[in-house]
């Protein structure tokens, strides 16, 4: 735990390395006009600067950060590389896990797990897109992240208990990525075709593999969370949990 670098590596190198087959993860390569592509990118890339400048203040803040920052990227890139393709819509259904990362780190830390995780799959794994990277990155990393931070944070003050809280902020991250990429791609690839019904249909392909696949994200999310503050209360109180942990379950 004292490199998470290496940690990480030790769970990609088995995934790269293997014989699999090889689905288009995310939102594919080429689907979305330059246009579009770039305009994601440039949605993207705020998020990811205050990400990026949120880690380099943690790091020389607090060295000890780095080995749940590393677990929480590794958790991330295994989860998120459990395609279930949908066809119909020129993508996949997957866990996400940013939900998670945004409950454990913040939300603009976890755009930057979801920005290496999301890097890994295109370059190594041929999962999603490089062109589409940004695109990819705000629906998972932005908007999974903010909707999971949010919704924990939410569900909390009503008087839930973090697991309860975390339930709900995991299946929630998980749908609005899912109503996010939709959106993405309806805009992408319309046309002439009005936006909202391509959306909508875009959407319901996405509704039978989704909304089970959430419920088990959510599970996921309750489960680590719960595991931590079991066996690792230490590395809770450095997390962004702190202060929010007031003990109920």
């Amino acid at each position: 735990m004292k490199h998470p670098a290496l940690l990480l590596l030790s769970v990609c190198l088995p995934v790269v390395l293997l014989p699999s087959s090889s689905f288009a993860m995310h939102i594919s390569e080429g689907i979305l006009p330059f246009s579009w592509a770039a305009v994601w990118f440039a949605a993207s890339a705020p998020f990811l600067a205050l990400g990026l400048r949120s880690l380099t203040r943690r790091s020389a803040h607090d060295l000890s950060s780095k080995p749940l920052v590393g677990m929480v990227a590794a958790v991330v890139f295994v989860i998120s590389c459990m395609p279930v393709p949908v066809p119909t819509a020129g993508t996949c259904s997957h866990p996400c896990g940013t939900g998670l990362a945004a409950i454990l780190l913040g939300p603009a830390m976890g755009v930057v797990v979801a920005a290496v995780a999301l890097l890994i799959q295109a370059l190594f794994l041929s999962h999603g897109g490089l062109s589409t990277w940004g695109a990819n990155l705000f629906a998972m990393g932005v908007v999974g992240s903010f909707t999971g931070f949010i919704v924990f944070r939410a569900v909390r003050a009503c008087g839930a208990g973090p697991i309860a809280a975390a339930f709900v902020a995991g299946l929630l991250a998980d749908w609005a990525t899912y109503a996010t990429t939709s959106m993405i791609l309806a805009a992408g690839i319309r046309g002439t075709s009005p936006f909202w019904p391509l959306a909508g249909k875009i959407a319901l392909a996405f509704v039978p593999t989704q909304v089970p696949l959430g419920i088990i994200e959510g599970v996921i999310t309750a489960g680590m969370v719960s595991l931590l503050r079991k066996k690792r209360p230490d590395l809770l109180a450095r997390t962004a949990l702190a202060g929010v942990d007031g003990g109920k379950r």
